[in-house]
């Protein structure tokens, strides 16, 4: 029976959301198919009188196989009747999880009235089961103190304005309160990029801190080219310091975060407060050191009137900066598994049965280098829909939820493109150790995989390679000081699969 990973065309219905949903949670599932593929007869197997007693029982009735959940509260229910068809019922989900704890429930409570897409916009993800009881009233407080702040930042930089010519106390101050509007507005807009940085972009930062902090200087060094320009074109200031500063923002926006994971690494006895402190140390010693040296090149006779001199200077010192930051970036050597690290250490495992240790892999890494563009190409959190097709759905559905009944996902290789490609779905449940060990069978299937072959099979002894072989790949991580207690390998919150009813 060939596994592939096509779209699926089923008959779905979409319940409004002021119907009461169907109750489906107490009909047993029976499923009885025939084929001449050995691994299909084998889902026959089982008690034959019990199923016709029960198929007698629940004619007509329809069997629910598994629930897909969505994180905006929706579910899909796959169901299947008499005939071996499958339906899905979009409905809304009105009790996902309950209760966790008195502060997750005062929590979810107060923010009820608050759009989901806000609520993942402005708090980490999983909040509040992700973070302290006190992080929302220190937050609420927060807010209006740096209001408050972002004041009197406006009205301290009219007075400068005012010291510097621009209007005066005794005289007309309406040329100081409109520069002071123009050049404030120059950091409000610069402000929306760092806004949107935290919003869309907060759950990265822990995974690959180092690749973050490269490309905030990038983002950094594109900013200051617009900065560069405003002598150009001296009319358009105000939109190209604007765009410089948002720029510059998002750079701060990517670069805080990534810092603060850098700087937790080092603070091996959890001195980060100290930590931060020293690098400042470092910081302003630079930033002393640089601007002198800035001055005094400022300085040399006839450069400020040159600007092409000006312009050259400054790409080379920038190259220069980009250079010496990626250098900085690669003597790091973190010991916890995040997925780039993670598909280099499972591809040496199932090629060589060896896992290098922590210094060797982060000297290999390539800092610049997305985990989607590697090979093979895995791609998570896939609806059901998309991972199995044709007139069998029904016993191929059944198949994998047998195959995978141990498995906290459900992986499947697709077929209908040239290039190898896998799709994983994660149950309800799953953890990092999930993620891995979807990973470890994908590399396999990657190196062994046999397009003419059968796929379910391939499946079957890629799961029995994984069961005698997994366990030790883990304690070579443990051998090679890698921290398995820190695995930033995060399962997607957008779908997950929850089986109903026991295979």
């Amino acid at each position: 029976m060939p596994c592939g990973a096509v779209q699926l065309s089923l008959p779905t219905c979409a319940f409004e959301a002021s119907r009461k949903p169907l109750n489906f949670r107490h009909c047993h599932f029976r499923i009885a198919c025939s084929s001449s593929s050995s691994s299909e007869s084998n889902l026959q197997k089982g008690d034959d009188d019990e199923n016709q007693a029960d198929h007698g029982r629940n004619r007509g009735r329809p069997h629910v196989i598994l629930v897909e959940r969505y994180g905006n509260g929706t579910a899909k229910r796959y169901v299947v009747d008499d005939e071996l068809k499958v339906q899905t019922f979009i409905e809304e989900e009105r009790s996902l999880v309950s209760n966790n704890s008195e502060s997750s429930h005062f929590s979810n409570s107060t923010l009820s009235w608050l759009p989901d897409i806000v609520k993942d916009f402005i708090f980490p993800a999983g909040f509040p089961g992700s973070v302290s009881d006190d992080y929302l009233l220190y937050m609420l407080l927060q807010f209006p103190t740096n209001v408050t702040a972002w004041i009197c930042h406006t009205l301290v930089t009219s007075s400068l304005l005012k010291a510097v010519g621009v209007g005066s106390f005794s005289g007309s101050t309406a040329a100081a309160s409109a520069a002071a509007i123009r050049w404030v507005s120059k950091d409000g807009i610069g402000a929306v990029g760092r806004l949107f940085i935290g919003g869309r972009f907060g759950n990265v930062f822990d995974d690959d801190p180092k690749q973050w902090r490269l490309y905030a200087d990038f983002i950094g060094s594109a900013g200051s080219i617009f900065d560069l320009t405003t002598p150009l074109y001296p009319a358009y200031f105000l939109p190209l310091a604007s765009l410089g500063n948002l720029a510059k923002a998002v750079a701060r926006g990517l670069k805080d975060p990534s810092n603060r994971v850098i700087q937790n690494h080092f603070a091996v006895e959890g001195n980060l407060g100290e930590i931060a402190a020293k690098e400042e140390v470092w910081e302003v010693a630079a930033q002393l050191l640089g601007l002198g040296l800035g001055i005094l090149f400022l300085d040399t006779p006839g450069l400020v009137r040159a600007y092409p001199v000006l312009a050259t200077t400054w790409m080379v010192m920038r190259l220069l900066h980009l250079w010496l930051r990626y250098q900085s970036l690669s003597v790091l050597q973190f010991n916890s598994l995040n997925l780039k690290r993670a598909r280099m250490l499972v591809k040496s495992h199932v090629l060589h049965s060896i896992v290098p240790g922590y210094i060797d892999c982060n000297r290999e890494e390539n800092i610049l280098l997305w985990p989607r563009f590697m090979t093979p190409r895995i791609t998570f959190g896939v609806p059901l829909e998309e991972m199995i097709f044709g007139e069998r759905t029904a016993p191929m559905l059944k198949a994998l939820l047998e195959l995978y009944t141990k498995e906290k996902y459900i992986l499947v290789v697709d077929q209908q493109i040239s290039d190898f490609e896998v799709f994983v779905s994660f149950k309800v449940g799953a953890t990092s150790i999930s993620v891995l060990r979807s990973v470890w069978q994908a590399y396999w299937l990657y190196e062994n995989w046999n397009r003419l072959g059968n796929a379910f099979d391939q499946l079957t002894k890629s799961l029995l390679e994984m069961e005698d072989r997994f366990e030790d790949f883990i304690q070579q991580l443990n051998g090679s000081g890698w921290d398995t207690s820190q695995i930033n390998l995060k399962v997607p919150r957008e779908i997950s699969l929850d089986e109903l009813s026991p295979i």
